[in-house]
């Protein structure tokens, strides 16, 4: 018996993400540093997390032309900020007008809207020329490009790139390149840490834009900001252990919890968990303990005990 499919198949073209396919994107600002010390500023949405555990530092893939202004200053400098802005109207005009081809630094910055100013990074190297951060962004990564990956720490500017090309990092095609950045610092507006440390409700996400790409030669098309809304974990699906773990190692960054520690937490309300957690923390702190395991949280039961 012949059912026909509900789908269709497109071909795969250059750009696929864009031609082929509806893919929401980031928008973000990518600020370098000119060869006249100016910052630059580029819009991009290809840039996504890459290491994001388990390797003693975390990294965002960026990809780009690599003829481009953001490219020829990150191979070059290896300094880089990622500048996440607000859904504005004004915002998005600005990106797009960024992100026309072929103009200069000076070109480009001349009339544009966004402030600048120093980063953490400058202030933590004021002997260094670095790249400003975008005052209006709501939350901004400072990152160092990892040349040392992918043999690319030969990779310098060039007018042309004839190969032979990287796979994953510096050049990796005749006009492409991709830079896994590390992130230095992750700088947020206080009003969007606050509620990441303290809980985080709708009505206190950014106003986060998404990009779905350019289609039809004529314009970039942009969704604007819908507050998000929250669906219950199911009970019972194995996924109270990763909340706990997740929730414990965000509680500060000398103390790590293990999985069989946290599987001790499962039971604890969630609204006295974060009491809960910092208690542990505290204690292993007071005691030198970076890691707490599950034979600690025996301790620190053990002792909760003794003092009620």
């Amino acid at each position: 018996m012949n059912v026909e499919s509900a789908f269709q198949e497109l071909r795969i073209v250059d750009n696929f993400y864009q031609t082929s396919s509806f893919y929401p994107m980031p928008i973000v600002i990518i600020g370098t540093q000119s060869e006249g010390g100016q910052t630059n500023l580029g819009p991009y949405s290809l840039c996504f997390p890459y290491y994001i555990a388990g390797k003693g530092y975390y990294a965002m893939a960026l990809l780009a032309r690599n003829s481009s202004n953001t490219a020829r200053n990150i191979l070059r400098t290896g300094k880089a900020s990622i500048n996440f802005i607000p859904d504005k109207r004004r915002y998005m005009k600005q990106a797009v007008a960024l992100g026309y081809p072929g103009d200069s630094t000076e070109e480009k910055m001349k009339n544009c809207i966004f402030t600048l100013e120093a980063g953490l990074s400058q202030k933590e190297h004021p002997d260094l020329s670095l790249p400003h951060i975008v005052k209006e962004a709501f939350q901004v990564f400072e990152c160092t490009w990892m040349r040392e990956l992918d043999g690319a720490s030969s990779d310098t500017v060039q007018e042309t790139y004839p190969g032979p090309y990287h796979d994953f990092n510096g050049i990796t095609c005749e006009f492409g390149a991709h830079f896994i950045l590390r992130i230095d610092h992750i700088l947020m507006k206080p009003l969007y840490r606050s509620a990441i440390v303290n809980g985080v409700k709708s009505r206190l996400f950014p106003r986060m834009p998404v990009d779905y790409g350019y289609r039809d030669n004529t314009s970039f098309w942009i969704s604007r900001f819908i507050r998000p809304y929250s669906e219950k974990i199911p009970k019972g699906k194995g996924t109270e252990v990763s909340t706990v773990y997740y929730a414990a190692n965000r509680v500060d960054p000398r103390v790590t919890f293990t999985e069989d520690a946290c599987a001790k937490l499962v039971s604890v309300p969630r609204v006295f968990l974060k009491p809960a957690l910092q208690a542990c923390v505290d204690w292993a702190v007071e005691n030198g303990i970076q890691t707490i395991t599950d034979s600690d949280m025996d301790i620190i039961r053990d002792k909760r005990a003794k003092e009620k």
